[in-house]
C-alpha cells in the first residue's frame, strides 16, 4: 500500500501539466482512496470507447490510451517524487492504467459483457494492487515512475486474466 504521507496541495514549485498526470487529473487530492479514483478514472476514458465503438476499435483505442498513460505517467509520476517523496499516495495514474489493461478483456469481442464485469474488474484490480501477491510487490523495487507504474500493470494482467476467464465460462 502507499504511504500515508499528506501531500500538498498547493506546492507551487510542481509543474501544473505533469502534476495533472501523475494526480489522474487531481483523483489523487481525494481523500479517501485515492487508488480507487485512480482506476474508477480509467474506466470513466474507457467508457465512451467500450459504449460507442465496435470491440476491435474499442481495443485497439484502449491500447492507444494505455500506451499514452503509461509512459506520460511514468514521467509524471518520477516527476511527483522529486516533489512529493516514494511513491506518493496523490500520484495514482498507475491506477488509471491497471484498470484500462483489466478492463482489455471486457472490448475485443463481438458480444458485449455485462455490465458488472466493470466492477468485477476493477474489484479484481484493486484486491491485486492493495495485497500485491505473486511477484507484484517485488515490481516496486524498479527506480522512480517505473516501480510506481509495473507493480499496477502486472496486477492488471492478473485482473485481466481472470476477467477473461470469466468471459470464456458465462
Amino acid at each position: 500500500m502507499k504511504s500515508r504521507r499528506p501531500i500538498p496541495i498547493t506546492d507551487e514549485k510542481f509543474p501544473l501539466f505533469p502534476k495533472l498526470i501523475a494526480t489522474s487529473f487531481g483523483a489523487g487530492f481525494l481523500p479517501i482512496a485515492p487508488g480507487t479514483w485512480g482506476a474508477i478514472v480509467g474506466i470513466v476514458l474507457w467508457l465512451p470507447l467500450y459504449i460507442w465503438c465496435p470491440g476491435n476499435i474499442a481495443f485497439i483505442l484502449t491500447i492507444i490510451e494505455i500506451l499514452f498513460f503509461t509512459i506520460a505517467g511514468t514521467w509524471a509520476s518520477g516527476v511527483s517524487e522529486k516533489y512529493w517523496g516514494k511513491d506518493p499516495v496523490a500520484a495514482c495514474v498507475d491506477e488509471t492504467v491497471g484498470q484500462l489493461i483489466s478492463l482489455l478483456p471486457l472490448c475485443g469481442g463481438p458480444q458485449v459483457a455485462p455490465w458488472w464485469l466493470i466492477l468485477v474488474s476493477l474489484a479484481l484490480f484493486r484486491i491485486f494492487d492493495i495485497f500485491k501477491p505473486l511477484g507484484i510487490r517485488k515490481m516496486e523495487a524498479f527506480p522512480g515512475g517505473w516501480g510506481m507504474m509495473a507493480d499496477d500493470i502486472l496486477a492488471a494482467i492478473y485482473s485481466a486474466i481472470i476477467v477473461e476467464i470469466i468471459l470464456l465460462l458465462i
